[in-house]
């Protein structure tokens, strides 16, 4: 099991400063890695709980998004070339890149330049997106019915581009005739894809296998839907005869993160289960939970608001130095 930093960029307020100082303490305690959000708009309308679908479209959360319409978040995907820049060591992505927002061939090329300028250590989060609303303010309302097949499309495309001097592409959403890129990705033959999202098992491991994914990021899991989703996708593996590709698969989900004085309510409540929200006694033993139900990369996520950064950063210490040796041994 390897440690990431979900970057909190998705706040009412989030500066540069911090995001400067996450991006050091992540670099000083040897994280595997850092990944930004990706978020276009808040709707007015979750502000009073109005929105078309619950957060994240997991049916038990409220109609409304943590952050206010108002908030001065950063973008993500603009964040990872500046990442790039700061940092020498730690890998960067984005958990994940909501594909029907942006078009395949673009965002190919854009990626192949991120890895360029972070001199191989990209990795490519790729899932649907869930916001009706979002969409409409992406101009990408008509995808919305048909968001799975735009994230296999644009997958189709990454690999096209980055593996081949000219590529051609006919599909539903994109279409061009044989083209060069520029410079391909320094990863050979191409940055390490993950595939977010809700999909059922079944689903997940097709992709997995048809597009030799190199894993999965949940949302906010429990350790006992972690063993589910990996006994139900190495099940499914193994159905279409690639149980090998378990071996290195990463499982992975974005846990809110932070060390607290009191004990905290760890009864099942789904995916709202302070896992990784409580003291160092209890997050030591939630991660021990973890790392035996198959998780390999807890992307930790700081509180959405009411802890300074700096908290935060304390907490990433405490963690790296004095309950990850009990976790890991």
């Amino acid at each position: 099991m390897k440690l990431s930093l979900y970057m909190p960029n998705f706040r009412d307020e989030f500066t540069v400063k911090e995001l400067v100082d996450l991006a050091n303490v992540c670099e000083e305690l040897d994280f595997d890695s850092i990944w930004t959000l990706d978020r276009v708009v808040v709707p007015e309308a979750s502000d009073s709980e109005g929105l078309q679908k619950a957060f994240g479209g997991m049916p038990d959360f409220p109609k409304a998004l943590p952050v206010k319409s108002r908030g001065q978040w950063l973008q993500g995907l603009p964040l990872i070339p500046y990442l790039a820049a700061i940092t020498k060591k730690v890998r960067l992505g984005v958990s994940i890149i909501v594909t029907p927002f942006r078009a395949p061939g673009v965002m190919a090329a854009e990626i192949a330049t991120w890895d360029q300028l972070a001199e191989g250590r990209i990795n490519v989060g790729v899932g649907t997106g869930w916001m009706p609303e979002e969409f409409q303010a992406a101009s990408a309302s008509h995808i919305f019915s048909k968001k799975n097949k735009h994230v296999r499309e644009t997958i189709e495309v990454m690999r096209g581009i980055w593996t081949n001097d000219l590529f051609e592409y006919e599909g539903e959403f994109t279409s061009f005739q044989k083209c060069g890129f520029g410079a391909k990705p320094v990863q050979k033959p191409c940055p390490p894809i993950y595939f977010g999202g809700l999909l059922k098992p079944a689903t997940t491991a097709k992709r997995i296998a048809e597009y030799d994914l190199a894993g999965w990021i949940g949302v906010m899991d429990t350790p006992a839907a972690i063993k589910e989703w990996r006994a139900a996708i190495a099940g499914e593996l193994e159905k279409i005869d690639h149980i090998d590709l378990m071996d290195n698969l990463t499982i992975s989900s974005m846990i809110p993160f932070e060390i607290t004085k009191e004990k905290t309510d760890q009864s099942d409540q789904g995916k709202a289960t302070n896992n990784l929200i409580g003291t160092a006694a209890q997050i030591t033993d939630n991660l021990k939970r973890y790392q035996e139900a198959g998780l390999t990369l807890p992307m930790l996520w700081p509180p959405f608001s009411g802890v300074p950064t700096a908290k935060s950063i304390d907490d990433l210490k405490q963690l790296r130095q004095e309950i990850w040796p009990k976790v890991v041994g």
